[in-house]
């Protein structure tokens, strides 16, 4: 019977056992790979203020002109970035979506309209994966961007637009493993994307309606959207006694009261920070108008749940009542944020 010869990784053994040294030189490692990155960054933004000024500005004319869907292709790291940058495109207003060249050349070049246009990332250029969607792209005119660091590539001689990277080093100490090449990448569709934003007026609002859960969506929501109106709000005319008072923010439970004038604007508000400065034997016989804080802090209805939450924290109270044209039209409490997961 032959003898089975186990498995061995080809993986290097680590050397230490986690000692102190072992640490440093990790971070020290950390720190090189960070700053190797910045690096690329900085030589990536040198280059669109100079030489990639023109072909940037072209991609954006040709991205702000397409009818039809950003088609985002590329293999290996390149196509794992570009399915990160073709969720960017999708959730801030262009749809876009990710095209694996391996699937295309195997029925997915049916995904792929005339209208549409095609993002294709390789830092070679030479990949072979991507010849039958860089032909099919030539033979029916969709307009192609390529993401590479070699203009007289395969790749960068059929594009119509190039975007060349810079020959930065990699983090990694081989020089083989996508480290540098692929942050630039991103950040390379970042900038496209944000562009493409700003240049067609792409809104928080427009924003809300592609991130509708999570955190995300609960940050987007506006203030109308979730604060207490109508018979909830706890509101007492100017001139009322500080017992009645008392009787509204008991039966509202919001630990505050709005103090209105005879037009219905809102002049003050009664908080238990009020009461607790104001405790003595005459607090009761007193007028709303005396314990009142004048002029508070108020927000609108169209401001963003997210802000709300910002100038509650700010300004070290709990709830804050929503005005239009100075008239109390709702409230919002701290406690209604949190339930939210606004953060």
């Amino acid at each position: 019977m032959p003898k089975v010869v186990p498995f061995r990784s080809p993986r290097t053994k680590p050397t230490g056992s986690g000692t102190k040294a072992n640490v440093e030189t990790s971070v020290a490692s950390a720190v090189r790979t960070l700053n190797l990155e910045s690096e690329g960054l900085v030589q990536l933004a040198k280059e669109l203020d100079g030489p990639l000024v023109g072909p940037f500005e072209e991609a954006m004319r040709r991205l702000v002109a397409v009818k039809g869907r950003v088609i985002v292709t590329g293999i290996g790291k390149s196509g794992h970035v570009g399915q990160k940058i073709a969720a960017t495109f999708a959730s801030t207003g262009t749809p876009a979506f990710f095209v694996h060249p391996s699937e295309a050349s195997h029925g997915d070049l049916g995904m792929v309209t005339h209208s549409d246009l095609i993002l294709a990332l390789s830092w070679s250029g030479e990949t072979v994966e991507l010849k039958p969607i860089i032909t099919y792209s030539r033979r029916f005119a969709v307009p192609l961007i390529a993401i590479t660091s070699q203009a007289k590539s395969a790749l960068g001689e059929q594009a119509d637009v190039v975007l060349l990277l810079p020959r930065a080093k990699e983090a990694c100490p081989h020089g083989l493993a996508p480290t540098t090449s692929t942050t630039m990448q991103l950040a390379l569709g970042d900038s496209l994307a944000i562009a493409l934003l700003e240049a067609r007026g792409f809104t928080a609002h427009d924003f809300k309606i592609f991130h509708p859960g999570g955190s995300l969506g609960a940050n987007l929501k506006y203030v109308s959207d979730i604060m207490h109106r109508g018979e909830r709000l706890p509101l007492i005319k100017s001139g009322e006694s500080m017992a009645n008072a008392l009787v509204t923010m008991t039966e509202k439970s919001f630990g505050c009261v709005g103090v209105v004038d005879k037009r219905g604007r809102l002049i003050g508000v009664i908080t238990d920070g009020d009461l607790r400065r104001h405790m003595g034997a005459n607090l009761l016989r007193a007028k709303v108008d005396e314990i009142m804080t004048a002029k508070p802090k108020t927000i609108s209805t169209t401001m963003l749940t997210s802000a709300a939450l910002e100038l509650i924290n700010a300004s070290s109270i709990t709830a804050l009542f929503v005005v239009e044209k100075q008239k109390p039209v709702g409230l919002i409490h701290i406690h209604d944020l949190l339930r939210l997961g606004v953060a």
